[in-house]
């Protein structure tokens, strides 16, 4: 995935966003345990 991001910190934030944790089969996985856990985000 290619982020025109300079700064490595910001590019894991970003990689790691709700948004694009949903657009991937794994992701979505991830964050249907973090709701069945701690509720909705």
């Amino acid at each position: 995935m290619k982020l025109k991001i300079r700064n490595s910190k910001s590019k894991k934030a970003k990689k790691t966003g709700f948004l694009s944790r949903q657009k991937t089969v794994g992701g979505r996985k991830i964050n249907k345990r973090h709701r069945a856990r701690h509720g909705s985000f």
